[in-house]
């Protein structure tokens, strides 16, 4: 069997890998040139990806990148994995399925199976992505071509995240269609999760994110209110997580980050107002959050002036830029915004993160792209009047954190447990 897997991000090289793992011949199609040759040359560009394991496969040609989307002329299914941001004004883009839709139309086969597994709102398989595939192939979902939705579960530097043995949630535009996409996944995948439709599976992966985003803005609000009080939001979790039942633990920070949570709830916010559906928990859940980097830069303003510093001419080192612990991605960041409210404030702000040496460009944080990250060393510290914990990686030593920098404000509790001097760290 051979298939297509578009974009080979996060999400399309895993899948692939696992793929080719199973015996299916992949072949892996990418806009970007630069990517797709350095697959071929057996290169990762995903700290957790072994290039190893990608050069195994594509030297014995199980796994093929290339930028030629017309060869999906010749496979028997093609799996899409493009983002879906959102645009400036905050409500979803979906130009990037519907432009794969278009670069691959005129070159679809009958029986080919056709499965999107991009995060988006219910009905853009059967609408929007059915639309754009008929007009371009002259064939018809369920009869000429088959059409699925397959969410993606992938949980970056995880170890114990294997593709092969999280649940696969799969609907189908009609029955015929979700069997041919379970006898697709079947083959790599152990667990497979049929739901009734396209939308049903659209609407799971949503309800997966709009749950952690809720329960997040939860603890952060409680976060904020514990701190009056003098309470330690940690100290809570920490004991609150002892009950057997009942309870599921989330955990405090500067704001959300990735691809997922930040911006898929409002794909159902924005889709529910067309029936007339107001969101109300989404909503006040992504103000909660997105206040956060806010607050932070707050307790920053008090940790100096307990120093008699002001922001304004302060040297601020942020920790950590990748939005989750021990991963190069910094996608949705909330590190950013605090370097942009730190910056705003009049501070000179560097960064430290030993798994994203240079910041990359990207549509939103263009004016950072080539900054670098800073030497880690008692030397380069000590010039800081204050550290921002805003990712606690384990590649970070925190006592020598605490050794070297005479104020710190930690968002996520890594100096727990570190020998500091008192007054020395801050809590945000």
């Amino acid at each position: 069997m051979k298939i297509a897997i578009i974009g080979l991000g996060y999400v399309g090289l895993p899948l692939s890998l696992q793929f080719a793992r199973s015996g299916v011949e992949v072949l892996g199609l990418d806009i970007d040139p630069v990517k797709v040759e350095s697959l071929n040359r057996g290169r990762s560009y995903i700290k957790h990806i072994d290039s190893a394991v990608i050069a195994r496969y594509a030297t014995s040609g199980q796994f093929v990148a290339s930028t030629d989307f017309s060869r999906v002329k010749e496979v028997e299914a093609i799996l899409i994995c493009v983002p879906t941001p959102l645009n400036k004004n905050r409500e979803p883009d979906i130009s990037y399925i519907l432009d794969t839709g278009r670069a691959i139309a005129p070159h679809l086969q009958p029986s080919t199976l056709v499965v999107l597994e991009s995060t988006t709102y219910p009905g853009t398989t059967d609408e929007d992505l059915r639309a754009v595939l008929e007009s371009g192939s002259a064939l018809k979902a369920g009869l000429g071509f088959h059409l699925a939705f397959s969410p993606e579960r992938e949980d970056p530097g995880n170890a114990q995240s294997q593709v092969e043995l999280i649940p696969k949630v799969v609907g189908g535009y009609t029955p015929a269609c979700l069997e041919r996409a379970q006898a697709l996944y079947g083959r790599a995948i152990k667990t497979l999760v049929p739901v009734s439709s396209c939308r049903a599976a659209e609407a799971t992966k949503l309800l997966e994110n709009i749950f952690r985003s809720v329960n997040i803005a939860l603890v952060n609000e409680l976060k904020v209110v514990y701190s009056a009080m003098g309470i330690d939001i940690w100290e809570v979790i920490r004991a609150a997580k002892t009950k057997p039942f009942g309870f599921m633990a989330f955990y405090p920070g500067p704001g959300l980050g990735g691809h997922c949570i930040p911006i898929d709830p409002f794909y159902l916010t924005w889709k529910a107002r067309e029936y007339g559906q107001n969101t109300r928990f989404i909503e006040l859940a992504g103000e909660v959050n997105t206040a956060m980097p806010e607050y932070v830069v707050n307790r920053v303003a008090e940790a100096l002036n307990a120093r008699r510093l002001p922001v304004n001419g302060s040297r601020i080192l942020i920790l950590g830029l990748a939005y989750k612990p021990d991963v190069d991605d910094e996608r949705e960041s909330p590190s950013y915004t605090l370097m942009e409210l730190l910056k705003s404030r009049g501070a000179e702000v560097a960064y430290h993160d030993p798994h994203v040496p240079v910041i990359r460009p990207t549509r939103e944080h263009a004016h950072w792209a080539g900054a670098r990250s800073v030497d880690w060393n008692r030397e380069t510290l000590r010039t800081f009047d204050a550290v921002v914990i805003a990712t606690q990686h384990q590649a970070v030593n925190y006592q020598e954190l605490a050794d070297w920098v005479p104020c710190i404000v930690d968002t996520r509790n890594a100096m727990s447990g570190v020998i500091t001097q008192v007054g020395q760290v801050w809590k945000a």
